[in-house]
């Protein structure tokens, strides 16, 4: 059986709500939770008063202090 003869027999309404939309809703939450992301870490980069402590902002910054205390207490 080849593929186009498969198409032929799959209903439109079955490739619209089975593959199309459920891909395209996952990308999309993809894209905004990247986006959220971005914002997130913009923001604290943009707190950090001199560019040069970037790495260590990040490395040290208050995220990972959280998740230290998190993973020392269990």
């Amino acid at each position: 059986m080849s593929i186009a003869a498969f198409l032929n027999e799959v209903p439109g309404w079955f490739l619209w709500s089975g593959v199309f939309f459920p891909v395209t809703a996952l990308l999309l939450l993809l894209i905004a939770l990247l986006s959220w992301k971005l914002r997130e870490t913009e923001k604290e980069l943009a707190t950090t008063p001199d560019p040069r402590q970037t790495a260590y902002h990040l490395c040290y910054g208050p995220r990972c202090r959280q998740r230290t205390e998190r993973t020392t207490r269990t």
